[in-house]
């Protein structure tokens, strides 16, 4: 059996006494979507947070390629092929689009434009708007720029938080429908999403966080069946 792309084995995590991740475990095979799924504070950002070496987890592994990532920095992390997205489209407002794509870029001068034009491809609405600084784009672009910019360092694994957080459902179906191209690019992706039935959508498959732990994963396409499952975590 292959070793998966992102193994997280029996992570918690705590604020304080407080117990936010209680024994967490998942993979991310290579090119494939898993969605995340639960309420708000089940957990999802937190678990995000932990991999890519934001929160300090006090028990618990996170391997990336069955390599452990327990003393590596973030911006190491990053390095080493994870791309985060968080939650609130956090775009550089006063920088134009194709300046929000350079700077999160660490390659040659030609890398970075073969980059550019990958992400405009990917929403052609950014190449349009290239020359258009951050602020001036709307919610749904704006999204697609943090998106984009996440992916401008060619990770192997991008951790991408609520999404469509805010957005009306038409952007929603947009900006989540890009995930099977991400994942085609080479891209694995950890979809964390409110928006259950999008996410079952487009993911392969799914784990559900109640309260910080586990409490339900499988091929989305049956999660999506469960009557148990939909009522108690995905919204009835």
């Amino acid at each position: 059996m292959s070793t998966p792309l992102l193994e997280v084995t029996a992570l918690q995590v705590r604020y304080g006494s407080i117990p936010a991740l209680r024994g967490v475990g998942l993979t991310v095979g290579a090119n494939e979507a898993v969605a995340l799924l639960g309420a708000n504070g089940a957990g999802k950002s937190t678990l995000m947070k932990s991999i890519i070496g934001l929160v300090r987890p006090v028990a618990g592994r996170i391997l990336l390629d069955g390599q452990p990532l327990g003393a590596v920095r973030a911006d190491r992390r990053a390095r080493l092929g994870i791309g985060y997205c968080p939650e609130g489209r956090r775009t550089f407002p006063g920088l134009t689009v194709r300046e929000n794509l350079a700077v999160a870029c660490w390659g040659s001068a030609r890398e970075r434009e073969q980059r550019i034009a990958a992400m405009f491809a990917l929403f052609p609405v950014l190449a349009q708007r290239a020359a258009t600084r951050a602020w001036q784009l709307s919610g749904g672009q704006q999204q697609m720029l943090a998106i984009a910019r996440s992916l401008m360092g060619a990770p192997r694994l991008l951790l991408l938080d609520e999404p469509s957080l805010g957005l009306s459902p038409r952007l929603t179906e947009e900006v989540l429908g890009q995930i099977s191209s991400i994942v085609a690019g080479g891209t694995s992706v950890l979809l964390a999403e409110q928006n259950a039935a999008k996410a079952l959508a487009v993911c392969a498959r799914a784990v559900v966080l109640r309260l910080g732990m586990v409490v339900a994963e499988g091929a989305a396409a049956e999660l999506a069946k469960s009557d148990e499952v939909r009522a108690a975590f995905l919204g009835g």
